[in-house]
């Protein structure tokens, strides 16, 4: 077991560069089962999430290497065992993206129910309604999500009661191997579902309209390798450009898609950070004080549910009482307690959080919840006097590549270090 140190009162200064969307990585790795050849991903992010998704793949037959630190080599061809067992399940959402693709290749799945976050109630009720729609029978049993298709899979028409980024997701990975046209209606638009798309395609697949909120799908018989390379994670970028402004500091974010971060960007200004705009790079400045900012969560192109924490925690110090509603997912205000352990002012009800800006946080004991959670709590460390103490470090390392270096490189005074056995046993109280 491991945990951050950080020391507080850092301004952050400098350059950094974003690696591939974690959110992206996670779909194409699985529907790279949909072809029988070689395919290349390259920009895949070197995070814990990526890897038990390759372990998956490796567990069903699939021949997975790097050729470099950032670009591995899939090749499913001889897959022959379209199961993905509670071992690597357990431990990210996205896992069952494995679910759509085996179904569209193999007509059959055993998927178990997945892990990741715990920040509130994410059923899975839309992903069965459209695999139901194009033909496959969907059982539960003892944890496991099994899936068969009796004859083949048939294109229809999905409409998602909740516009859903995982079920938009997991019925393109099995619409696209299905015999006529799928059309699917409030489907997600974030730029992970377009670089999905954007992927299925460069491997044979008829996939329109991504992006928008309806996606349609020719499907085909026979899906090729590829090369691709991998979005930059929108959500990193929005991390550090909300740390370099929540630290009163100067960051230029390299390797971005600017017109994915206008949301997080507006907000920014309207809290009194500068923000410059490049052709691939954002740069971030709060040369006075931050003051309020309200914000509400909402499917892309809104404010994302994924940055929500960062800018709590940047917000914590802005002069005034900022109210940010959750409109995405319930319980996920589970890290306030934390914040409030370092001096915090946030008052939360329901899908309301009301945070009362401070002068000053302190360095407490504290512990990453969840990923984006953990990351925010590392921003509030960042501001705070003296040391913080971060343990459950994990959910990090699920979404965030060298995080550790990427901020001592802009000043950070942030360490890993090993948590002896003895500590935890002192710490847990057992």
């Amino acid at each position: 077991m491991e945990k951050f140190i950080v020391k507080g009162s850092s301004r952050l200064a400098g350059e950094v560069t974003v690696g591939g969307a974690k959110n992206a990585a996670v779909a194409i790795i699985p529907a790279t089962i949909l072809a029988k050849g070689l395919c290349t991903i390259e920009n895949v992010p070197n995070i814990s999430d990526v890897s038990y998704q390759l372990k998956a793949l490796k567990e069903m037959g699939a021949d997975v290497r790097y050729i470099a630190r950032n670009t591995v080599e899939i090749d499913t061809t001889n897959l022959r065992n379209p199961v993905v067992p509670y071992e690597f399940a357990r431990h990210l959402r996205a896992s069952y993206y494995n679910l759509g693709a085996l179904i569209g290749r193999c007509r059959q799945a055993s998927v178990s129910m997945p892990g990741g976050c715990n920040f509130g109630v994410r059923p899975i009720d839309q992903h069965i309604k459209g695999f139901e729609c194009l033909g496959a029978e969907i059982t539960i049993d003892h944890g496991m999500i099994n899936a068969k298709v009796k004859n083949s899979l048939i294109g229809s028409h999905v409409y998602f009661d909740v516009s859903t980024v995982g079920a938009t997701v997991n019925v393109m990975l099995a619409a696209v191997r299905a015999k006529g046209l799928t059309v699917m209606e409030n489907a997600a638009k974030e730029p992970h579902v377009v670089d999905l798309a954007n992927f299925l395609n460069s491997m044979g697949a008829d996939v329109r309209g991504a992006g928008t909120d309806v996606i349609k799908i020719h499907g085909v018989d026979i899906m090729h390798g590829s090369s691709y390379s991998i979005i930059p994670d929108q959500i990193e970028a929005g991390t550090y450009m909300i740390a370099a402004a929540a630290t009163g500091g100067d960051v230029l974010v390299k390797d971005v898609i600017p017109k994915h971060m206008e949301a997080v960007s507006n907000k920014l200004i309207q809290a009194g950070a500068v923000v410059e705009e490049y052709d691939d790079a954002i740069r971030v400045s709060a040369p006075a004080p931050l003051q309020f900012a309200n914000i509400k969560t909402m499917p892309h192109p809104g404010f994302p549910t994924d940055l929500q924490p960062q800018m709590a925690a940047m917000l914590i110090k802005a002069r005034g009482t900022s109210v940010i509603t959750e409109g995405v997912w319930d319980g996920r205000f589970s890290y306030v307690e934390e914040l409030a352990r370092m001096g915090a002012n946030i008052q939360v009800d329901g899908k309301v959080a009301v945070v009362q800006g401070v002068p000053n946080l302190t360095g407490a004991p504290v512990k990453a919840v969840d990923l984006r959670a953990g990351v925010a709590i590392i921003i509030a460390a960042l501001t705070a006097k003296g040391d913080t103490e971060i343990e459950d470090i994990f959910h990090i390392d699920r979404g965030y590549e060298q995080i550790v270096e990427k901020l001592c490189n802009l000043g950070a005074d942030i360490r890993r270090v090993h948590v002896p056995d003895l500590e935890r046993v002192r710490v847990s109280g057992k």
